[in-house]
């Protein structure tokens, strides 16, 4: 394939971009979808979840936090990626407790749709059944670290966009966990609000906005209706009006 300046090229097609995007940036500027979790448009990268690894040559890169380069020739959409894909999301499910037919997300959750996306029919690797702490001191707000998939998408948005800097990763490994920055550890004693783009930005069901469960009917949420791809496009950051 010919790739002309300034342009990269994604499973044979070519994709323009501009000086600073990522690869991740680019595609999706094109509207051509690159599977991630922890990417959102608008907020700085941070390559967690690895489910946008593509193959440049004979190497695997994170879509999201690699410069776009003249002359890339990518593959996205391969076999061999794809199963790489399903068995990153099959790790996440069991590495925390996601019982979709009993958790409020359903139908809105990004990993559940990830798994159907990506043609997920089992677990496939034995579950953890962590036991992680839940905090539901916020008036308006709950915290359910079980269901939390370390995305850090509410660590960025809380930091960047609200300039509050609520939440962070602590500990390595197994050990990692979302805190508060609070002076008690507590959500209560943060400054989130429901109006906050990281109190809503959560992909799966960790931070759920209190008293609106079910109100749009199982069935009818989001990603009941359209693939996580139709979704992944839309996306941008949009502001609290709440300063």
């Amino acid at each position: 394939m010919q790739i002309s300046p300034n342009t990269i090229g994604i499973d044979g097609q070519e994709i323009p971009f501009t000086t600073g995007q990522t690869i991740m940036d680019a595609a999706l500027a094109a509207k051509v979808y690159i599977p991630h979790l922890c990417h959102y448009p608008g907020l700085t990268p941070s390559g967690n979840c690895r489910l946008c690894m593509v193959e440049i040559g004979n190497r695997s890169v994170a879509a999201c936090i690699t410069p776009a380069v003249a002359g890339q020739e990518i593959r996205n959409n391969t076999p061999e990626l794809n199963e790489m894909r399903k068995a990153i999301t099959q790790m996440l499910f069991v590495e925390g407790n996601h019982i979709c037919p009993s958790c409020e997300k359903t139908g809105n959750c990004k990993l559940q749709a990830m798994g159907y996306y990506l043609g997920m029919l089992d677990d496939r690797f034995p579950q953890f059944y962590q036991r992680r702490e839940v905090d539901a001191s916020h008036a308006g707000i709950l915290l359910d670290r079980g269901r939390c998939i370390l995305c850090d998408l509410c660590v960025r948005a809380s930091r960047d966009v609200d300039g509050k800097n609520v939440f962070a990763i602590a500990g390595r490994g197994t050990d990692a966990h979302l805190i508060v920055n609070s002076p008690t550890g507590k959500l209560a004693d943060s400054a989130l609000k429901t109006t906050d783009l990281a109190a809503t930005i959560c992909p799966v069901g960790a931070i759920l906005i209190k008293e609106q469960g079910y109100l749009v009917p199982i069935g009818q949420r989001m990603h009941d209706q359209h693939t996580i791809r139709e979704t992944s496009l839309l996306e941008n950051i949009v502001k609290s009006n709440d300063d």
